[in-house]
């Protein structure tokens, strides 16, 4: 097995070299299949982790977050990087405590969001939020490896549209410490390309919203390092389910079964 160390650190140098894909898993054995289809990195979805719970993302707590990723990070020798939303917590404190927590089961990474979950109030005040992740950056270093922190600004999710506000915010996260920044939501590659060329830190663009993904040799050019795929794939998974499930109970055929992949394939990228 690879050592926590050996895979933060392998982490870490992905986001040095060419822009690379991190792919998203929901249990084990999707990263497992992810894994043996090449990806050198995994990351988890808060939605997707939800979905696993029959829940709305947003609805897990810090607890269930945690047993979930441990279930993922140690499933391969990949590095495994968790989306935590606001970090399970609304104070710094809380917040360093859950990147304390994620050390221990075996992430190297993970991101924590400036969104609050209120939806009177939906992003932290500036002030706050820059001191949240000062509180994690912090929790970070704490570490005894290169445990990677990304700062996330969720205003294009919850309906502002600044971009001037939110390079403002990535570069106050970026000067706290944060070692790769995150801005869900980008409209266009215009904006991309004046995000990543106002950071000095590496830029993760998020794929997976209808109309705002591009493919990744515009967003390599645009001066994306890191490609994160969200709900996308376990929603795709889910869609096939759906179908399948839904040929059978309205036509009483299993065609889907000459469309899935065949066991021995199946077993083959789940080795390792």
């Amino acid at each position: 097995m690879t050592s926590q160390s050996d895979k933060a650190n392998a982490f870490r140098a992905l986001h040095q070299g060419p822009t690379f894909v991190i792919a998203n898993a929901w249990d084990g054995g999707s990263a497992r299949i992810l894994a043996g289809l090449g990806y050198k990195a995994i990351a988890t979805s808060s939605g997707a982790q939800a979905g696993t719970y029959g829940r709305r993302d947003g609805a897990v707590n810090r607890d269930e977050a945690l047993a979930h990723c441990a279930i993922i990070a140690t499933a391969t020798d990949l590095p495994v990087s968790a989306d935590f939303e606001k970090g399970f917590a609304d104070d710094p404190n809380g917040v360093a405590e859950t990147v304390r927590r994620a050390g221990e089961i075996g992430l190297v990474g993970c991101s924590i969001e400036d969104a609050s979950g209120n939806k009177e109030k939906p992003i932290y005040d500036f002030a706050q939020a820059v001191e949240r992740v000062t509180a994690a950056v912090e929790a970070a270093r704490a570490h005894k490896f290169p445990f990677t922190l990304t700062g996330r600004y969720e205003g294009f999710l919850r309906g502002e549209s600044d971009l001037d506000n939110a390079i403002k915010r990535l570069q106050a996260f970026e000067k706290a410490g944060a070692d790769v920044l995150m801005a869900p939501g980008l409209s266009d590659l215009a904006s991309v390309k004046k995000v990543c060329s106002s950071l000095s830190k590496p830029f993760n663009f998020m794929v997976g919203i209808p109309g705002k993904s591009f493919s990744v040799a515009e967003l390599t050019a645009a001066g994306v390092k890191r490609i994160s795929l969200a709900t996308s794939l376990y929603r795709f998974a889910m869609t096939g389910l759906a179908e399948a499930a839904r040929e059978v109970m309205e036509k009483g055929t299993f065609g889907y079964m000459d469309r899935s992949m065949p066991s021995p394939q199946l077993r083959d990228y789940m080795k390792g």
